[in-house]
């Protein structure tokens, strides 16, 4: 745990107002030369690794094609959905039909849809 020393300052901070507050950090950032963005940076370059490693996956319907009929009845089947929810979703295109899945099932779901006529797109 945070000595004591550490914990009673942030019981210190916070009791400021948001204009103390703001005038504390510009103290900080002037007295040691530092400044907020370079907090930032770390955590930008983090998030460019992440992106690199991806392993969830959307599958957008981006167009049902000339067979929507064919499509309404892969998206009833695979969805799980009712005859009018199916076809609700199919005409909404483009529109997510499913979100945070694996790089295998988004193929297996973008062969399916393909097969049937529907242009799919994977991001």
């Amino acid at each position: 745990m945070a000595s004591e020393k550490i914990t009673k300052f942030v019981e210190d901070i916070k009791t400021l107002s948001v204009l103390e507050l703001s005038e504390l950090v510009d103290a900080i950032q002037e007295e040691f030369g530092v400044t907020a963005a370079i907090a930032a940076a770390p955590a930008a370059g983090g998030a460019a690794a992440g992106a690199a490693a991806k392993t969830e996956f959307d599958v957008v319907l981006a167009s049902f094609g000339d067979a929507k009929m064919a499509v309404i009845k892969v998206a009833k089947e695979v969805l799980g959905l009712g005859l009018k929810e199916a076809k609700e979703v199919v005409e909404s295109a483009p529109k997510a039909i499913k979100e945070g899945v694996s790089e295998a099932e988004a193929n297996e779901l973008k062969a399916k849809f393909e097969e049937a006529g529907a242009t799919i797109e994977i991001k």
